[in-house]
């Protein structure tokens, strides 16, 4: 298999993961927040989708999904807000109405992940995307920290409706 099968199944895996997840959730398991200040799975799913959105857009120079999407979501935040570093009642305010819509939307952003890894090779992987860092960040390390960060997510979220 080469690299660009390996991420290919890797992010399949999410996707996987991510229905699997999301199916059979009410209103009240989506935004239970264990312990009252834990993140509910209905933050947890978006802020994953998010976070691919935003950087699998960041490496492909394309549109974020996020921009056709906000909308069904109710949601006007500009396409920069992640959920990275949220408060509790930025937590709070993200109300998902329809678990099949976070589905959908994570469908349109694997579509966008495809497209994209579709173009990669050994010269994309090496790119540098991130000069902020010491070594700068490649392309393929900011793949790996995606699929790294989207897997956390999803454990997070399956543990938060083991708990329910």
């Amino acid at each position: 298999m080469d690299v660009r099968g390996l991420l290919t199944e890797g992010f399949g895996r999410i996707t996987e993961l991510y229905a699997h997840v999301a199916e059979d959730l009410g209103q009240d398991q989506l935004h239970h927040r264990p312990g009252g200040t834990g993140n509910p799975i209905g933050w947890l799913l978006w802020h994953l989708a998010r976070v691919q959105d935003h950087h699998i857009s960041g490496l492909s120079g394309e549109p974020q999904a996020w921009a056709q999407w906000q909308h069904r979501f109710g949601m006007d935040n500009d396409t920069d807000d992640i959920g990275y570093g949220h408060t509790s009642e930025q937590v709070d305010a993200i109300r998902i109405a329809d678990p099949q819509l976070l589905v959908d939307y994570h469908h349109e952003v694997t579509l966008a992940t495809a497209r994209y890894l579709e173009t990669v090779d050994e010269k994309e992987l090496e790119r540098e995307v991130d000069q902020n860092w010491d070594p700068p960040v490649t392309a393929g390390v900011r793949l790996v920290r995606i699929q790294g960060d989207c897997l956390q997510h999803l454990g997070q979220a399956a543990y938060v409706k083991g708990l329910l």
